[in-house]
């Protein structure tokens, strides 16, 4: 085999293999990135049912809390 040859074969080799350092590298960047949006992604859930709109129960308390009501605005 000619020596062109063999340097061409080392010098792609090389190439590919630096190539595939990158790749492996922009892989785990992105399942850090994964994993942090995730985290945020659970924190909006939590952010959203902690402000959900109050529960049809208010009604009733608010019913049994007339009276008051009646008697501070006649005050």
């Amino acid at each position: 085999m000619p020596a062109a040859a063999v340097v061409t074969l080392v010098i792609a080799a090389l190439i590919i293999a630096a190539a595939a350092l990158g790749l492996i590298r922009v892989i785990l960047h992105l399942r850090a990135v994964t994993g942090t949006l995730d985290g945020v992604i659970a924190g909006v859930g939590v952010v959203a049912e902690r402000t959900a709109p109050v529960p049809d129960g208010l009604a009733s308390v608010n019913a049994s809390l007339k009276p008051v009501r009646d008697f501070c605005e006649s005050i």
